[in-house]
This record gives structure tokens, C-alpha cells and sequence, in this order.
């Protein structure tokens, strides 16, 4: 929000200095983001032409004789048509920036004559596009003095970086009304005096939706001159950004920021029959003022006439009815909005306007017939005319919310000590009424602050004005003991599992969330729900319902750029449903080419080979182990989604239901689809699936318990199907005692027409460490026995002769 310091003096009697104003704005919440104190046209001065003649080497060329009010006339050489003796403008010399073409000027020379400066136009000021000749002022304006101050352009411009819940604060009389409140001046401004019409509107309103419009007022003012608006209301909207483009354009945008009172005007002469206000209908188009044509859909507010749509409701209005040269009669339009639906209207659509800034904020509702009265007044002042009576439909008054707040909840909720009359006060000076009932202050919500709702709401507005600065520093308490986990277990989990693969040699990677929907398709979304109504490019559409495209591409990026080895890991987010739940924090990581956990690339000891369904594996343990799971109880099953190679690929388990991770080398068809390629193989583990461990009743280690007597090792061969895995085998033997049996490895596989068609050889060693006393032979015996009768009973396998 701009506005200039001038047209802050216009609602605000104060005598405070630009850098007071400035303190106090940002103490009261509205807080200055920039100053320009228009010290870029300081070094501009009023100068008179003396003599112009000829340039002798130029025909387009004149060599001026200025005096800048010193009575030492400089030499300027100028190409201007208009450059004549006895001209008064804006002269800069060498040494000024000229703002308009990006130049610090100097002494030079022009086809041989020396220029000690420049007359200057208005393009060249940015005062306007005019370039044409330089400017040409009266003959008494005054010489020597300083050019920005006789054109009152040395008016400092504040902007205000305002929060969405602050709608009061987008005009200059609703930040005035605050700083009065404050106590820095005194609001001036008197109520809007209604204008008499003459005759009713001929043009009627229907409102179909009363909450699409909760209120609709509507004026003509005949016989109106549709020419340029006065140079102080140019001037005002040029030094907040905005474009002067006639009078009735350029009085609805004064009113906006002025009042923070959006209006319409419609030239009455292309408006046929009565307006209705009411939802478009699908398909339904209309052409608007910034010469785009839209499509609109069910739901969105417009107004039409027996035209069609006549104007994008709260956003934009239509080319069809605007207003230009020729406009002779005029309808004003000062009307309610849902702010929800133009929120969603002018999001859907990509219209940002100041219009819809406001309305989706939430107007004074009071301020909509004060507002078509101020408007008409200026159109009746700059553009004359005849107006008619105000017309207005569906408004049913304001009702103020009633809201108590305990006087004790200042300083429950702020710590400021702040006593019931002094918050009274602050309160009345904000125009809320409030009224002393015993322990608590009751208030009525003015019609301009929609943002305030409950009773925290009306601390904020007493602390703010008591001033942020006087809460008192504190010093955070201390508790004298051990503090429990600041962490929650996710965040635990998701730091653990970064350092443990980052310490097997992966990097690690983040990759936006938002993916094509073809790739979000492949790995198992794509719905939806998960579709980004405003995608930021039409390749980022969907949710990533995996975090291993996002890796992919990366590691082929990187391939392309010569990095062939690359290994990568992301813990992030997923998503499964735009439910709360549909969020999963995930780990996952890929290996391309060689990039092995023991090293990459060629060696002369030997090449390592490319990455495989076992290297995705270990890694897929190592994140699961770091993030707590219980590693030695979960299973492996052959097979995973559809992204990996089938037989190259599986699914980690805790029990028969619980998924907790995938991993493998990816299907040939998935890479083709990601335009990737190369050895490639990666995992997913879900960090938020794994059960949280049983509390202990201390955080104290356990003692260490070692052994005294000497561990053994036994090894069996056995005769399985082929389809038995063999981590079937390596649980059965584990199971036979588990006290005694510390470690089952699988160290040989062998299969031979010896042993009998589908049959393999499984060989596994297990490791015997005994509590208690040396073992016998006879007890080695039984142990034997017992792995050899929980191996064929599980897997139908027989020791191998």
C-alpha cells in the first residue's frame, strides 16, 4: 500500500515530521517497508532559456544559452522542436542522474559544440510518457528555485507492507484513523455529504445470490465530459504506480485508495436493459478491460445485462461497457462481495487487480453508499453533469459483533500491564465502543475491521497501540533439571536416517514436490485430489506420490552433465490423499552406474560393477536400523510395485501387513518413461510406519553382558525346492534355540542335476554361543538335531548327504 505524504495530511491533522510518521506505523503493525523522499529530482532547477540559435554543424540541433537563476548563463546543446528563446523548464547539469533514459550526465561535446547539461522532458523526469519537446512552463515560474518542488513532486511517497487482516488499512483514511487513534494528530476527515438526484435510476438491479452480493448500489449521472482528470489527481496516482487514463477511470481508482472503496463505472449508453447480479455459467466468456477475453465456470460471481456478462464481479469490468472519450452518461456501481468467492474467482481466473486486493480482504460494508456519494460528487466536480438518485438493492444494514473480553487477558496474553480505563481508552479511539461491565470490557466490531473476531483479537488492537515496544524482555525459566526430548520422534528418526546415508557415500538431494502427472501416474497418484489448481509450470501439476522420480531425474541430469556415479538420498514428504493423513515422510535413495558403497569407477585393483537390487537393499537396512527398526525381525518378500524390475526387486516387512520399505533395480519400461537410463537402483522406506519402541522405565544402558565361554560354529547343507527363500531357512535355524544360537548366515548356494530337478543346495553357518557352561558333544548333538527338524518342518528342505 502507497500513498504520499500529502494525501496522509489530507485525513490527518499533524504536525509530526516523515521520520515520526514513519516510527509510528511501524509500532502500530502497519509497518513502512520503503521511503522515497523524491531526492532523485533534487538536482533538477527551474531554468529560462536566454538565446537559442542554430547549431552550426547540425540542422536538428540548437545551442541554448540558460540561465538557472546564478546570472551565469550555461551553454546546453538541444534537439528538442520546442527549444526557443524565452522558454522556462527543468534544467539538469553535469553530474545529476537522469532518471528517464539511466544517465549521470557530463561535459560533452555534441558535433563539436560543448553541452554543460540538459533541458530535460517529462519522459525524462518520469513524469510521463510525453517526449516530444522539453517542458515548457509558464514565464513566471520562478527561476533557480527547485523544479520538484514548483510541480509539488517533492511529495515523499510511504509504502506499508500490509497482513492480510488488516483490510482497514488499504486506504489512506483508514491508516490515518489509526495513526489518529494513536495519538500522532487528529482525524479530519468529515462524513461524505449525500449529493441530491434528480429522478429515479432507469437501470434496475437483481440480485439472484444475496450471498454472492450482499449489497448492490447503483447511480446515473448524465450530460458528463469524459476528458483528462486534474494534474493533483494525475499527480497522486503517479507516485503510487498507477497510470492516469480519463477522469471517471482515474476517480474510481482515487476512491480505492482513498477510502479503500472499490467502484465501477459503466457507460450507460452500451449497458442494454437492467443489471443482474447472479453465478456465471459454464463456458460463459467475457472480454475485459485489459483486453483479455475469459472463460468462466459455475460459481463464479457476475454482473450481465441483455449483453451477456458485463463485468467480472468484485475484479474487473468488461471492454464492452467501459468507459472512454465519448461517454456522455454514466452508471457508478458501488457494491458488497462475498470475499471467499472473489478470492477463488480471481485465482482461478490469474486477474490480480486493486479491486479484487480489497474485496477479498473484506470493505467497510457501511462505506458502500457514502462511497457511489463521494464518487459521484468528484465525477460531478471534474466531469459535470446531472445525477440521479442513489438505487440501492439487498443491503440490510450493518450488524456490529458484540464481543467481552476479561480485562485480565492483556496481560495474560501480551504480559503488558496495561490497566481496564487505559485499554477503554485505546478501544474508543479505535471506534469500538466498548463498555465497562465490572471484570470485563464489552465492544462492538466497527464496520471496518471484518477481521476481528474474539477476544484475542481486541488484545492485539490494545497492545499494538500501548506499543510492542513496552513488553518487557524475559528471561526463559529454568526448571533446575534435565529437560525431556525436545524432538518428536519423527524429526528424530528423519535426522538419524540423513547421517546414517550420508555416511554410506550418498549425497543428499532436495526435488520439488510437484511432478508431471505422467510420472505421477507411473508411481501409483496422479489422482485429483493431488492436482495443484495454479501449478507454477505445466510440467509440476501433481503431488509427488514418491519421492524416487524426483532422484531419477536428478541423477540423470548429472549424467548428462558427464557425472555418470552419482549416489543420492531425499527424506521428505509424500503424499497419498489430500486428507491429514495422506502426508508420509519417507527416505529414499538411488545409486546410478558404480556407484557402490566401497567405491565407483575403474580401478587397477578392478572396476567396480554397476549397482544392484543388493546394494539398494543394504541401504534400505541402514535407513530402517538408523530410524529405530527392529532389523533383525523383519522380513524380506520377493516382489515390489510396479516401478521395479520383478525379479529384481522387494518389499520389507514387519509382520504379514505392516509395509515398511521397498527396494530394487527399476524396470527398463519406468526409465524409458522418465527419459533415464544407465544402472539404476534405489529403495523407499516409510519412517513414519515404523512402531514406536516400548518406553523404558530408564534411559540407563543395560549392563554388558559377555560371555566367558567359547563360541562355536556349525554348518548345514540342505536340499530345498527352488522357490524356497532362503531366508526361510536362515529363520527356522534361529528358532531351534534361541538362546544358544546367536547368528545364522547363508554362505553358499549350489545348484547341479545331483541334486535332483528344482533343487537347490542352501549352506548356513550358525554361530553357538553358550551363557552358562562349555557344551558336550551330546548337547551339540540335540542342537543339531533340533536346526535340522525346524528347517524341514518350515521349508520341506533335507540335509544334504
Amino acid at each position: 500500500m502507497k500513498f504520499t505524504l500529502s494525501w496522509l495530511k489530507d485525513h490527518l491533522d499533524t504536525d509530526a515530521s516523515l521520520d515520526e510518521i514513519c516510527e509510528r506505523l511501524t509500532m502500530i503493525g502497519l509497518e513502512v517497508e520503503a521511503v522515497d523522499d523524491k531526492a532523485a529530482l533534487k538536482p533538477f532547477v527551474i531554468a529560462k532559456v536566454v538565446s537559442a540559435v542554430q547549431h552550426p554543424d547540425a540542422d536538428k540541433l540548437r545551442v541554448l544559452m540558460v540561465d538557472t537563476g546564478d546570472g551565469q548563463p550555461i551553454q546546453v546543446v538541444c534537439g528538442a522542436p520546442n527549444a526557443r528563446e524565452g522558454l522556462v523548464g527543468a534544467f539538469a547539469a553535469p553530474g545529476a542522474y537522469v532518471p528517464g533514459i539511466d544517465v549521470t550526465l557530463s561535459v560533452g561535446k555534441i558535433r563539436g559544440v560543448e553541452s554543460h547539461g540538459m533541458m530535460c522532458s517529462e519522459r525524462e523526469l518520469q513524469l510521463s510518457d510525453a517526449h516530444d519537446g522539453i517542458i515548457d512552463l509558464p514565464a513566471d515560474a520562478p527561476v533557480g528555485t527547485p523544479f520538484a518542488t514548483y510541480a509539488k513532486l517533492d511529495d515523499p511517497v510511504i509504502e506499508i507492507n500490509l497482513t492480510p487482516n488488516r483490510p482497514d488499512a488499504t486506504s489512506v483514511h483508514g491508516i490515518a484513523r489509526d495513526l489518529a487513534a494513536s495519538g500522532l494528530g487528529t482525524l479530519k476527515t468529515s462524513p461524505v455529504k449525500p449529493v441530491a438526484g434528480t429522478g429515479e435510476t432507469p437501470v434496475k438491479v437483481m440480485i439472484e445470490d444475496g450471498e454472492l452480493c450482499p449489497g448492490f448500489a447503483l447511480r446515473l449521472v448524465k450530460g458528463v465530459k469524459n476528458g483528462a482528470s486534474p494534474k493533483w489527481m494525475q499527480q497522486r496516482l503517479i507516485s503510487i504506480g498507477l497510470r492516469p487514463i480519463n477522469a471517471l477511470v482515474d476517480i474510481t481508482n482515487y476512491v480505492t485508495f482513498d477510502r479503500g472503496r472499490p467502484l465501477h463505472v459503466f457507460d450507460a449508453a452500451k449497458v442494454k436493459g437492467d443489471l443482474t447480479v447472479r453465478s456465471a455459467r459454464d463456458g460463459e466468456k467475457v472480454l475485459a478491460l485489459d483486453t483479455r477475453e475469459y472463460t468462466l465456470k459455475q460459481g463464479m460471481c457476475v454482473i450481465t445485462d441483455e449483453n451477456g456478462v458485463e463485468s467480472i464481479a468484485g475484479i474487473m469490468g468488461g471492454e464492452h461497457s467501459g468507459c472512454d472519450e465519448n461517454t456522455s452518461d454514466v452508471l457508478i456501481e458501488s457494491a458488497l462481495w462475498n470475499p471467499i468467492n472473489v478470492a477463488q474467482t480471481g485465482r482461478a481466473l490469474g486477474i490480480i487487480t486493486d479491486a479484487r486486493y480489497r474485496f477479498e480482504r473484506g470493505v467497510d460494508p457501511e462505506f458502500m453508499v457514502p462511497g457511489i456519494e463521494l464518487a459521484t460528487r468528484l465525477v460531478l466536480d471534474i466531469c459535470g453533469g446531472t445525477a440521479s438518485e442513489t438505487q440501492v438493492t439487498g443491503y440490510a444494514g450493518y450488524e456490529a459483533k458484540r464481543i467481552s473480553m476479561p480485562a485480565s487477558e492483556v496481560k495474560r496474553l501480551t504480559g503488558l500491564d496495561v490497566s481496564k480505563n487505559e485499554s477503554i481508552s485505546i478501544l474508543d479511539r479505535l471506534g469500538f465502543a466498548p463498555q465497562d461491565k465490572g471484570e470485563a470490557i464489552e465492544v462492538a466490531v466497527p464496520s471496518w475491521r471484518p477481521d476481528v473476531d474474539g477476544k484475542a483479537d481486541i488484545v492485539e488492537e490494545v497492545m499494538r497501540l500501548y506499543g510492542v515496544d513496552n513488553i518487557a524482555p524475559q528471561p526463559l525459566p529454568s526448571f533446575g533439571a534435565v529437560n525431556s526430548k525436545m524432538l518428536t520422534p519423527i524429526q528424530i528418526r528423519t535426522r538419524a536416517t540423513k547421517r546414517a546415508l550420508a555416511v554410506r557415500g550418498m549425497m543428499e538431494a532436495v526435488t520439488w514436490s510437484f511432478i508431471p502427472a505422467a510420472h505421477a501416474e507411473l508411481f501409483g497418484g496422479g489422482t485429483t485430489a493431488l492436482k495443484l489448481a495454479n501449478p507454477i509450470a505445466a510440467d509440476m501439476s501433481d503431488m509427488r506420490p514418491s519421492l524416487l522420480p524426483g532422484l531419477i531425474a536428478a541423477a540423470q541430469r548429472n549424467a548428462d552433465r558427464g557425472l555418470n556415479d552419482v549416489a543420492l538420498f531425499e527424506v521428505s514428504g509424500t503424499y497419498e490423499s489430500d486428507a491429514p493423513d495422506g502426508q508420509r515422510r519417507v527416505a529414499a535413495g538411488i545409486r546410478r552406474g558404480t556407484a557402490k558403497l566401497d567405491g565407483s569407477g575403474r580401478n587397477w585393483a578392478g572396476n567396480a560393477g554397476p549397482v544392484g537390487v543388493f546394494d539398494a537393499k543394504a541401504d534400505a537396512f541402514a535407513a530402517l536400523e538408523a530410524a529405530g527398526a527392529p532389523v533383525d525381525k523383519l522380513q524380506v518378500e520377493a516382489g515390489g510395485p510396479a516401478w521395479y524390475h520383478p525379479g529384481r526387486s522387494g518389499t520389507i516387512k514387519l509382520g504379514p501387513k505392516m509395509v515398511l520399505g521397498t527396494f530394487g533395480e527399476f524396470h527398463p519400461k519406468t526409465l524409458d518413461a522418465l527419459d533415464a537410463a544407465g544402472p539404476l537402483a534405489g529403495f523407499e522406506v516409510f519412517l513414519d510406519a515404523i512402531p514406536e519402541p516400548k518406553a523404558k522405565a530408564t534411559r540407563t544402558k543395560p549392563k554388558l553382558e559377555l560371555s566367558p565361554f567359547q563360541a562355536v560354529k556349525r554348518d548345514f547343507a540342505f536340499v530345498v525346492d527352488k522357490g524356497i527363500e532362503s531366508a526361510a531357512i536362515v529363520k527356522a535355524a534361529s528358532g531351534a534355540d534361541k538362546k544358544l544360537v546367536s547368528d545364522v548366515r547363508v554362505f553358499d548356494i549350489f545348484e547341479g542335476s545331483s541334486l535332483g530337478a528344482d533343487k537347490k543346495s542352501v549352506a548356513i553357518e550358525v554361530a553357538i554361543q553358550p551363557a552358562d557352561r562349555t557344551l558336550t558333544d551330546e548337547d551339540f548333538e540335540a542342537l543339531a538335531a533340533k536346526i535340522v527338524a525346524n528347517v524341514e518342518k518350515s521349508t520341506g528342505g533335507v540335509l544334504r548327504a
